[in-house]
């Protein structure tokens, strides 16, 4: 026995067999974390063997490179490496845990938005959370305790050269069994998913980076002739105002009311017995509001960000990152200033701070005259929420600003007390919460609650101040409130299985539009968040014919009912497209061979349109071409500080 004990510790001694030792428990670990802590949608046994083997190859390769440095050192490294993977695989797991996503190189870079997150991530960590770093803690006091005596020998060429080629053999391997079963894995990798199920959580990594810095140099390779293409497209796909609505709230104000995290099917539904939003429950019956019931939000990483990001421009988000944090400085020819240009004055509510996803400075590209952030707040420990001043004290401070905008004016409330992790205070709820268990989702009513009542107590001021009657009203779910990471939660709150397509259908959202004397009811057109643009300036009775945008008017005869999500997937009225898999949107039963072929046509559809609203935003297109009567944004013109700062955050 202690023969054995000698020989395996001699082993060990030797700087290969601490090498593999260390790639063993990265292998085992990545895949392990990869097959429990994501949702991957593993559906067969050669996805089962891939997602096994993926990390191999990686940790061969990345754990490899300690191996070109000198003595002692190699091992120093080789922790230092292992450590980084390992962090690198944790952070992403919490980043999952709320986003349902992964990690990207943007996201990173959207440091101003840690501070005020900060306080979710906590909810987010969990008691086993220290075993992602066992591995580490054993390598190091294998080396500490000399259970392992340091090979100073360097590794010859030989081994280095035999080391790396069996890491390319099976990293080429894996990628020649990902295309079988996945065909062009990495030239239509609009879902992250896909590529940290095929590839691993390592590989995606560097797939990302490359990406990203391809994103990066599609600007300065852009040129004039780029945005021939995307101008021929848009304008053969544009829809022509309907007769009956064009012009139908011209000269009128027009307020947005951005509806944090709020998700459609909190409209009409009963938490035991008692209505959760009866304020929105009654404008869908409100004469002169139209309550769209098939309305998605189409957000990625930059969620609320990119909510505003279509609303603004339709133009859609980044697969990777937030356009508001890395494209802040581009050209746009946004709603601010196109209604500028129309005589309008333009502002944002926000009781957060300006620097929160860049908002202070692509609002100057924007073209906003104004913008109100929590510097022009009175901000205490009584009224904030995690994101920002609570609803209801947000709403109330925000009309003596809203009063000193010379009118029409176009406007902006972003409201914050329904996001995650939904914490409210025990005086402010007036709902139970719900009892499903898991906490997040049962307190989500309850801030749902607070704020629809505060909607209602702002609506009560502008029937008082008489700017209900000459305001188009405007209000949107930005994304969804509860991710598919909460499903089991989510089957007991509706009673039904959340299968991919239930899921797929729970990215609904409310969508309100309020104008004096247009006739109200219900809409089931399909529309999404990139269609809101072209379907308000229509209504203002400005056509859009000239401009760079990618959806289409709701309200149009012609408008397009074929709604694409961010990842590639989509819905149209007959369709719905999750994850390579088509459904029938009525019944939610997968479509026959024939009907296939039909979706596979709208799925290319839905695949140039966001690769060329890709092309417009990373290029920065719009700076090659200006329509007609439109005046290019002076970033220059625009000072969101307030100058006197003595009686503010109080």
């Amino acid at each position: 026995m202690n023969t054995l004990f000698q020989k395996g510790q001699g082993i060990f001694n030797k700087y290969i067999g601490f090498f593999f030792l260390a790639v063993l428990f990265l292998w085992i670990k990545t895949y392990v974390v990869q097959l429990t802590q994501f949702d991957l949608g593993i559906e067969n046994y050669l996805q089962k063997f891939l997602l096994f083997i993926n990390p191999l190859g990686s940790s061969l390769f990345f754990l490899g490179l300690a191996s070109f440095s000198k003595g002692r050192k190699k091992y120093i490294w080789l922790i230092i490496i292992d450590f980084f993977l390992s962090f690198l695989l944790y952070a992403n797991v919490v980043y999952y845990r709320f986003f349902n996503d992964f990690i990207t190189l943007p996201t990173l870079t959207q440091t101003q938005n840690f501070g005020d997150v900060s306080s979710s991530v906590t909810s987010l960590l969990r008691p086993y959370d220290y075993l992602f770093f066992v591995d580490i803690v054993v390598l190091i006091a294998l080396m500490a305790f000399r259970f392992v005596k340091l090979e100073v020998k360097d590794m010859g060429r030989h081994k280095l050269a035999a080391l790396f080629s069996i890491t390319l053999f099976i990293s080429c391997t894996n990628l020649a069994l990902a295309e079988v079963d996945r065909p062009q894995l990495l030239t239509r990798g609009f879902d992250r998913n896909y590529i940290v199920k095929y590839l691993g959580m390592y590989n995606y990594t560097i797939y990302d980076a490359i990406n990203s810095t391809k994103a990066s140099a599609q600007r300065v390779m852009a040129n004039s002739d780029d945005v021939t293409e995307v101008l021929n497209y848009t304008q053969s796909n544009y829809a022509s105002p309907n007769p009956k609505y064009f012009g139908a709230g011209k000269g009128m104000n027009v307020i947005y009311l951005h509806l944090e995290s709020m998700q459609n099917f909190l409209i009409n539904y009963k938490l035991n017995g008692e209505e959760v939003t009866p304020f929105l429950n009654s404008l869908t019956k409100d004469k002169n509001t139209q309550y769209f019931d098939n309305f998605f939000h189409q957000t990625a990483q930059g969620k609320t960000s990119d909510a505003e990001f279509m609303l603004e421009n339709s133009l859609f988000g980044l697969p990777q990152g937030s356009a508001f944090t890395t494209k802040g400085l581009n050209t746009f020819q946004a709603a601010p200033a196109i209604l500028g240009q129309n005589g309008y004055t333009s502002a944002v509510f926000h009781g957060n701070s300006g620097s929160f996803w860049n908002r202070n400075e692509i609002y100057k590209s924007f073209g906003y005259d104004k913008f109100f952030d929590s510097q022009y707040y009175k901000l205490d420990s009584g009224n904030l929420a995690e994101y920002g001043l609570m609803d209801k004290p947000f709403f109330n401070q925000s009309i003596p600003l809203l009063e000193t905008l010379p009118q029409p004016f176009y406007t902006k409330f972003i409201t914050v007390s329904n996001h995650y992790p939904y914490p409210l205070d025990e005086k402010e709820a007036t709902i139970a919460p719900a009892t499903t268990g898991d906490k997040s989702v049962d307190s989500y009513f309850q801030t749902a609650r607070y704020a629809d009542e505060a909607l209602k107590q702002f609506f009560d001021y502008l029937k008082k101040s008489g700017l209900y009657d000459h305001s188009i009203i405007i209000m949107y779910g930005d994304h969804y409130g509860i991710s598919e990471n909460h499903n089991n939660a989510m089957e007991k709150v509706l009673g039904k299985e959340i299968t991919p397509f239930e899921s797929t259908g729970l990215q609904r959202v409310p969508f309100f539009i309020r104008v004096p004397g247009m006739e109200g009811g219900v809409n089931h057109e399909y529309g999404g968040q990139v269609d809101i643009l072209p379907t308000l300036l229509h209504l203002l009775g400005i056509d859009t014919k000239n401009y760079i945008q990618f959806g289409t008017d709701l309200l149009s005869e012609q408008h397009d009912d074929l709604i694409p999500f961010r990842n590639g997937d989509f819905v149209s009225p007959t369709i719905t497209s999750v994850g390579g898999k088509f459904y029938n949107s009525n019944n939610g039963m997968k479509l026959d061979d024939d009907q296939v072929e039909e979706a596979k046509k709208d799925q290319k559809i839905v695949e140039e349109k966001l690769l060329l609203s890709d092309k417009v935003v990373n290029g920065d297109l719009l700076r090659f071409y200006t329509p007609q009567n439109f005046t290019p944004v002076d970033r220059s013109k625009y000072d969101y500080n307030k100058k006197d700062k003595t009686d503010s955050n109080k």
